[in-house]
C-alpha cells in the first residue's frame, strides 16, 4: 500500500490548487516544496488574471493577499532615448470577468498553500525531490532528503528547469533558445507616490510593457507593475540571446531604470527584493507530454507559458492546470486506474479549456519574435522617429506628414515592413 494517494511536488501555483483539489476529494496529499517557505524561489513579473483563480476559490478576495487591480495598460517601443507607448484604460478593466491584479509570490504563494492544508494536504518544505520512483516504467512515488516515499500518483509542478520531467515523460530539458532568463526588484515607494506615478485610483495600479532597448535590442521585453507600496521592475530576455551578449542582464536592468520614460516611475525608491527565475518562452511546440504512467504536470513543468508581446501571462494557466490536474488525478483514483491511459482525461480536459486552447491560437508568436529582430532595434527607433516628426516643432516650415513618414519607413524597407507586418498578423 503506498504512502499517499497522492505526491505533489513543487508549491506555486499550480501545485497547492491541484493538492486542494484532491484533498477536497478525500485523497491523501503531500506536497513536496523545496523552498524553505512556499513563495521562497517562485518569481513572476507580478500580475494574475483572477477568473482562474475564482473558478478555485470564489470568495478569494476575502482573504487572498492581492496588491492593486490593474487599471492601466502601457505598451512602450523604447529607443536608447525615447519610448513610444500605447495607453490604454477601460471601464471593463473592473468587471470581474476581466479583472487581473498585482500580486507578490511571496505573499500568494503561501496563501495558496494555506488553501490546500485547510483542505487537509500535508506539506514538507525546505527539501527537494531528487528522483522519481519507477516500477516496471511506472511512477510510483519520490526520493526527498533521503527518504523514499510511494504514491499511487505523481503530479510535477515543480517550475521550468524541471529535473524530473525527463524521468516522468522522456522529455527533453528545455534548449536555450526555449526558456529566457527573467530578473526583477521590487522597490518600494510610498502608497500614494505610486498611485500618483501610475496616474491611476488609490487602489488601483499599472501594468506596463516593453520592448526594443529595454534588452538591449535582444529577444525579450522589460516589465512593470505597480503594488500596493512598491513597483515590481525587470527584464526577461532569451537565454541563447544573452550568450552572445557582452552585457549581462543585471547591468541591462540597471540601464533600463535610468532610462528616460522609467527612472521617474521609481525615483526615490528603496529596492527591497532582487530575483531571478527562468521563463518558459517557445510556447505551445515545446511542450512536453502532460501525462505519463502516474504522473501529471501541470504549470510551469509543461512550460505552459503565454507572451504575446501585448500580454504575458502564466499564473492563470497554472492554477486552470492545478485544478483539472487534481481533479483528474482523484478521479483516476477513485477508478483504480492511474496509468497513462486512465490518466487522459486530463489532457482533454485541458484541450477544451482556455488553457491548451490559448497557447495553441498562440503557438507561432515564438518564432515570429526570434526571427523579426526588427521587432528589437529597429521598429523602435522608427517609432521614435516617426513621432519626432510629428511633435518636434521648432520654427521651421511643416513638411506634408507623408513626406516626413514615407523616407523613414523607406529606412526599414517597404518590403521589409509588410513581410514582419504579415508574419505578425499571422502568429497572432
Amino acid at each position: 500500500m503506498a504512502d499517499f494517494d497522492a505526491i505533489v511536488v513543487g508549491s506555486g501555483c499550480a501545485g497547492p490548487v491541484a493538492a486542494y483539489e484532491l484533498a477536497k476529494a478525500g485523497r491523501s496529499v503531500l506536497v513536496v516544496e523545496r523552498g524553505n517557505y512556499c513563495g521562497a524561489k517562485n518569481v513572476s513579473g507580478g500580475r494574475l488574471y483572477t477568473h482562474a483563480l475564482r473558478a478555485v476559490f470564489p470568495d478569494f478576495k476575502d482573504s487572498a493577499p492581492l496588491e492593486r487591480r490593474i487599471a492601466r495598460e502601457r505598451i512602450s517601443m523604447m529607443a536608447s532615448d525615447a519610448a513610444t507607448t500605447l495607453d490604454f484604460s477601460d471601464e471593463l478593466m473592473a468587471d470581474e470577468r476581466y479583472e487581473s491584479y498585482s500580486v507578490l509570490r511571496a505573499r500568494l504563494d503561501p496563501w495558496l498553500a494555506a488553501q490546500a492544508e485547510q483542505a487537509g494536504a500535508e506539506y514538507i518544505n525546505g527539501i527537494a525531490v531528487e528522483s522519481l520512483i519507477k516500477t516496471d516504467g511506472r511512477v510510483t512515488g519520490v526520493r526527498a532528503g533521503g527518504d523514499e516515499i510511494s504514491a499511487d500518483v505523481v503530479l510535477l509542478c515543480d517550475g521550468v528547469n524541471s529535473l524530473l520531467t525527463p524521468q516522468a515523460v522522456g522529455a527533453a530539458v528545455p534548449r536555450p533558445d526555449q526558456v529566457a532568463v527573467g530578473i526583477k526588484q521590487v522597490i518600494e515607494l510610498p502608497a500614494q507616490v505610486i498611485t500618483d506615478r501610475s496616474l491611476c485610483g488609490p487602489d488601483d495600479g499599472l501594468a506596463w510593457l516593453f520592448v526594443g532597448d529595454a534588452t538591449g535590442g535582444r529577444v525579450g521585453g522589460g516589465f512593470l507593475y505597480t503594488n500596493k507600496e512598491s513597483i515590481s521592475i525587470g527584464l526577461v530576455a532569451t537565454v541563447s540571446d544573452m550568450f552572445d551578449s557582452s552585457e549581462p542582464i543585471y547591468q541591462l536592468l540597471e540601464d533600463f531604470k535610468r532610462h528616460p520614460s522609467v527612472a521617474p516611475m521609481i525615483a526615490g525608491g528603496k529596492v527591497v527584493e532582487h530575483s531571478g527565475h527562468l521563463v518558459a518562452e517557445a510556447g505551445y511546440d515545446a511542450m512536453p507530454p502532460l501525462v505519463g504512467e502516474g504522473v501529471l504536470l501541470a504549470g510551469e513543468s509543461a512550460l505552459m507559458c503565454i507572451n504575446a508581446g501585448y500580454t504575458v501571462r502564466g499564473m492563470d494557466l497554472a492554477i486552470a492546470a492545478g485544478q483539472q490536474a487534481g481533479r483528474s488525478a482523484a478521479e483516476a483514483l477513485a477508478a483504480g486506474d492511474t496509468s497513462a491511459a486512465g490518466l487522459a482525461g486530463y489532457r482533454t480536459a485541458l484541450e477544451s479549456s482556455f488553457v491548451l486552447q490559448d497557447m495553441k491560437t498562440l503557438r507561432r508568436f515564438p518564432h515570429f519574435m526570434e526571427s523579426t529582430p526588427r521587432m528589437f532595434g529597429q521598429y523602435p527607433e522608427l517609432a521614435r522617429d516617426a513621432m519626432r516628426s510629428l511633435f518636434l516643432v521648432d520654427g521651421t516650415p511643416m513638411r506634408p506628414m507623408r513626406k516626413q513618414l514615407l523616407p523613414l519607413a523607406k529606412k526599414v524597407g517597404l518590403w521589409n515592413l509588410a513581410k514582419d507586418l504579415n508574419k505578425g498578423m499571422k502568429a497572432l
